[in-house]
């Protein structure tokens, strides 16, 4: 299978130079991301929620290899509040934040991390937005979560997203669907240790609905991070089984893919939040993107050889 090479390759700079290189790519990574610079991206913005659209905002970049960079992702994010508070759309625009673009994996990175990311959910208060902490590979999951507390304790608000295809997101799941909670729920996108995770995908999806099944049940409000269409329709089942109002939970899908469907669902009256990454450092994201979906992955690949 070429999805987990595609992971590796995420993390290669190799790799990064030839695929970044390829006049095929720019074309591409237009799909996915919204722009390089902040303006032009707000203008996607403004077109989403224009069409009744609410969005969730993504500056790239992890993996970071000295405080500075730290300081500078938290910055971009601190920027996009300042832009996005004068547009008054309210909880109709948030942020998602790596911890490892704050970081995270540096010595002392869960203090680094909680101090920078403090600034970005105190600022997104104040324009009454919320931040969600994405969730990154396993090894990180029990800071992100620790800070996730510790956040939650002045911004209730903040939002956590778990992985159905790692072994522990049920019990989460459990600990997570409580009153006020905010919960994306994905499949996960990282190249994960048959010890941890789940490496079949009938599997991670059975996983999937299992958590849930936890999350619709329970006192929080649900985001389903997925553009599979059974798992939609299971996700609106459970809604209505759970007596949830079409406004009790959300839908989120990636800025680029299965346009028609957010629109579908949209119009039928549900939340579709629209995952909106921006940012220089686009190739680890651009790459999860191909590794996620065969038919992106074959597009690129002849597009790349009919060039050379």
């Amino acid at each position: 299978m070429l999805g987990p090479v595609l992971l590796a390759a995420s993390r290669s700079d190799a790799i990064r130079r030839i695929v970044s290189a390829a006049p095929v790519t720019r074309p591409m990574v237009d799909r996915f991301v919204a722009g390089e610079l902040l303006d032009p991206t707000m203008s996607v913005i403004q077109g989403l929620t224009e069409r009744g659209l609410d969005v969730t905002m993504d500056f790239l970049g992890e993996d970071i290899t000295d405080p500075a960079e730290a300081r500078r992702n938290r910055d971009a994010y601190l920027a996009l509040a300042e832009s996005l508070a004068p547009l008054g759309l309210g909880a109709r625009t948030e942020m998602s934040v790596k911890l490892s673009a704050f970081g995270q994996a540096l010595p002392g990175g869960h203090d680094l991390a909680l101090a920078n990311v403090t600034p970005v959910v105190e600022a997104a208060a104040e324009a009454g937005m919320n931040v969600a902490l994405d969730m990154e590979d396993h090894t990180t999951t029990d800071s992100t979560l620790a800070i996730l507390r510790e956040l939650r304790e002045r911004f209730p608000q903040t939002g956590a997203v778990v992985q159905s295809y790692l072994f522990r997101t049920e019990e989460d799941c459990h600990a997570l669907a409580t009153e006020g909670s905010r919960v994306r729920l994905v499949k996960g996108a990282y190249k994960e240790p048959a010890d941890v995770a789940f490496q079949d995908k009938r599997e991670v999806d059975k996983a999937y609905v299992r958590c849930l099944k936890i999350l619709m049940a329970g006192d929080g409000y649900p985001m389903i991070g997925s553009h599979d269409p059974r798992l939609i329709a299971i996700a609106q089942e459970l809604g209505r089984r759970n007596g949830r109002k079409l406004d009790e939970y959300e839908f989120q899908m990636l800025f680029g893919i299965r346009v028609a469907e957010q629109e579908r669902l949209r119009a039928e009256g549900h939340q579709m939040r629209i995952y909106v990454p921006y940012g220089t450092d686009w190739y680890g994201y651009f790459m999860r993107r191909l590794a996620e979906r065969p038919a992106n992955l074959v597009f690129f690949l002849r597009s790349l050889v009919s060039r050379g």
